[in-house]
Parts: C-alpha cells; structure tokens; sequence
C-alpha cells in the first residue's frame, strides 16, 4: 500500500507540473494575442495629417523619388564617361605550334614558344562636343525628375483630400439615411396602427413600405461605397488592407476654413505652375537634342598614353624582355555621313517647334483652367449656400406635414412627397459641399497652394 500511495503521489506531482507548463502557455499565447491587438492600432488622421503621412508612405511617390536618384547617378555617369581611366594588363601566351619560314632550303621559326607583357595605359577626352552636351542632358533628366517628385506629390496631395472628403460626406449620407429611416419606420407604424382601426389605407401602407425598402437599399449600397473609399484612402497611405483609420476632421470644420473672398484675391503666376515647368523642361530637352545634333559635326580630340614590358623566349625562364612607351593625340574629323547627321539636325529641330507649340498649347489650357476654375468657385459656393438654405425650408415643410398628418389633415402621399422633398435637398446639400470642397482643392493645386 506505501508504494501505491507514493506512486500516486508521484504521478499527482507529474500532472501538477504538466498543468502549470499548460496554463503558462495558454497566459503567453494571451499575452502574445493580446500584444497583437495592441499593435493593430486605429490610425486617427487629420487630412493636413493624412496628406503628410501619404507623402511619406505613398508607393508611387516613393517610386518618383527612386527616378529621382537614378537620375542623379546618371549624371555622374555622364560625366564618368569623359574622365581619365587608366588600365593594366598582363598576358601569358603558349605558342603550341609555331609557324616555320623556309628560306634557301632552311627552315627557321617564326616566333618563340612563349610570349610575356604586361602593360599599363591611360586615356582621356581632351575635346568632344557630344560629350559636353551629354552632361547638360543629364542634369537636365535629373531636374526634370526632380519636378517629376513635386508633380507626384501634388497629386497624391489632390488624391488623399479628395478621398478624406469623399468618406466624410459618406458618413454624412449614412447619418441622414438613418435619420430618414428611423423617421419613416416610425410613420410607418402609425400608419399601420391607423389602417388597422380603418383610418388610412392599405396602400399608404404599402406606399410607406416601399419607400422605407428604397432607402435601406439605398444605405447598404452607400455602405458598400464607404469601404471603397476607405480602401483607396489605405491605398494612397500606404497602409495594409486591415489597417484601421479614424478621420478627426469634420467637414464643418473643414468648410469653416474655406475663405472664398481671399482666395479669389490671389493672382495665378504661370512659372510656378508644375505643369508649365515640365513642358518648359521638354523644350530645354529638345534644344540640347538639336545643339547634340550639330555637335556631331565638329571635331573630337583625345588624349593617351602607355607603358609595356614583354618578353619572349623558348623557355619561361629565359625570356627577352623588352619596353615600351608612348603619348598620342588622336584628332578625329567627321567629313562624310551620307546626309546623316544633316538629317539628325533637321529631325531635330522640328522636335524643337513640336516641343515650343505644346508649351503655347499648355500655356493657354492653364490660363483658360484658371479662369474656368475661378468661375466654378464662385459657383459653388453660391450653390452651397443655397442647398444649406434650402434644408432648413424643407425640414420646416416636412415638420409641418408630420403635423398635420397625425391630426388627420393631410394624406400619407403629402407626408411621403415632403419626406422625399426633404431627403432630396439633404442630398443636393451635400452634393455642393462637396463640389465646393473638389472645386477648392483643384484651384489650390492650379494656385500652386496644396
């Protein structure tokens, strides 16, 4: 009996110590699962924030930057290509057959059978036109790309705002569905409670039934809309699609920002539009492609020079060395392409007028845009106002008809026809504070004030 006893005991003690080892891990697994959570964080963003962060984290922002440096090292490369090199070299040969002359019945070789050099050499360009002009082009690439980054950037800006503003009137839309909702399903009711003591009739029921369907259906698909907005704002950020964001802004905050009058008063300078620059950049391009083009007629100079040692012999051991060494200047004078070049030049300088008439062409788009634009401010504002006025008409209507609809004086057409006339101008209202808030952000990028 003691030996069973201390067995179970021991055996008490081993599933003592497995049931500690379980719930030690099961406390890690929460810990680590609880640690999980903690990281996936909600990511609450102002728009100025949320621009920053696009900025920052944007893929194709990040891919204009790379063009950027690539650029950069062309330049280099460009200018690498024309500097002094200098190489050495070192060469062994085993001559397994080696030629034999006859000459009065006797034979001699013609060589030995092993040949030795080593040797060093440097060359430079001294004078090359094309070479010069090379670099200017790359330079040129190099600032283009460098506006290149800006032209992203200020798309990405334009992006991220429209996006931000998109999904707040969204969640907007959604508050005034629920609200209209909640609103007909209460009518609803009392319809129903009134057709069943024979004060209304089946069809304004059945009138209110379908308009409350239409506007479920009409929130799920705005709902469905929402995650589609939400899903290209996590695009432009960079962020992964679980990542969680919270908007901080308001759009009445936003709109209370909006100072048409001083945005009005601002002059639109061409030069510093991103846009002008870059066709400016293309005619800049096109005229070194015609002073390259010119500059293949002209002379080339180089500059070099070497050193060897070699050395021959029947044997390894007892080769004959010999040096060498010398300085050239290699001239090289283009004096017949078959029209060639003559052609590259004409080619080119209709490349050149292409390039002039699209600047002209761009030039007036931006100054007919700036005008178009300054009118659509205007506009939009105007409709603004006038949508917002317009809400609080049609919720004293509809107010009014609920009134006299619960007193038995109005039919359940006139309540449903005044709900949908309310919902209407919530809509319009909506749409132009909308369109007033795009219309700002595309007259700030033109403004160059994104």
């Amino acid at each position: 009996m003691k030996y069973n006893l201390d067995n179970g005991t021991v055996i008490c003690k081993h599933m003592k110590r497995r049931l500690i080892a379980i719930v030690l891990i099961f406390a890690a697994l929460a810990g680590s699962s609880l640690k999980a959570q903690d990281t996936l964080q909600t990511l609450s963003l102002s728009v100025d924030q949320a621009v920053a962060y696009a900025l920052e984290h944007n893929r194709n922002v990040a891919a204009a930057r790379y063009d950027m440096l690539a650029s950069e090292k062309g330049v280099w490369e460009a200018i690498a290509a024309g500097l002094p090199s200098l190489e050495g070299s070192v060469s062994m040969t085993n001559n397994l057959i080696i030629p034999v002359m006859i000459f009065n019945g006797m034979s001699f070789k013609v060589g030995t059978d092993y040949e030795y050099s080593n040797g060093v050499s440097a060359s430079t360009t001294v004078f090359n036109a094309p070479y010069l002009v090379g670099i200017q082009t790359a330079k040129l690439a190099r600032s283009m790309t460098a506006k290149g980054v800006t032209q992203k950037e200020e798309d990405t800006r334009e992006s991220v705002m429209t996006t931000y503003y998109l999904i707040l009137v969204s969640h907007m839309t959604l508050d005034v569905l629920d609200k209209n909702i909640a609103n007909l399903g209460e009518i609803l009711a009392s319809t129903r409670a009134m057709f069943s003591v024979g004060m209304a009739e089946a069809t304004d029921v059945d009138q209110m039934q379908s308009s409350l369907t239409t506007l479920r259906n009409t929130r799920s698909s705005m709902e469905r809309a929402l995650e589609v907005n939400y899903n290209v704002l996590r695009f432009l950020l960079g962020l992964g699609s679980g990542s969680r964001i919270e908007l901080s802004d308001s759009l009445e905050s936003i709109v209370a920002r909006v100072h048409i009058e001083s945005m009005l008063d601002d002059s639109f300078n061409l030069q510093e539009n991103i846009n002008y620059q870059m066709v400016e950049d293309q005619v800049k391009l096109s005229e070194l492609s015609l002073k390259g083009a010119k500059s293949a007629v002209l002379p080339s100079l180089g500059a070099a020079w070497s050193y060897s040692r070699s050395g021959r012999g029947d044997a390894i051991e007892s080769l004959a060395f010999a040096n060498g060494s010398y300085v050239a200047l290699q001239l090289r004078v283009p004096i017949f392409a078959s029209g060639l070049r003559h052609t590259s030049i004409q080619k080119a300088k209709i490349e050149l007028e292409k390039a002039n008439n699209t600047k002209m062409m761009v030039s007036d788009q931006l100054l007919i845009q700036e005008k178009q634009l300054r009118y659509n401010l205007v506009s939009a504002n105007e409709q603004y106002v006038s949508q917002k006025e317009n809400i609080e008409i049609a919720g004293r209507v509809l107010e009014s008809y609920e009134n006299k609809y619960n007193q038995g004086m109005a039919s359940s057409l006139d309540l449903t026809q005044a709900n949908n006339s309310y919902l209407t101008a919530q809509n319009n209202y909506i749409q132009a504070l909308m369109n007033l808030l795009q219309t700002k952000v595309a007259f700030d990028k033109l403004m160059n004030k994104l």
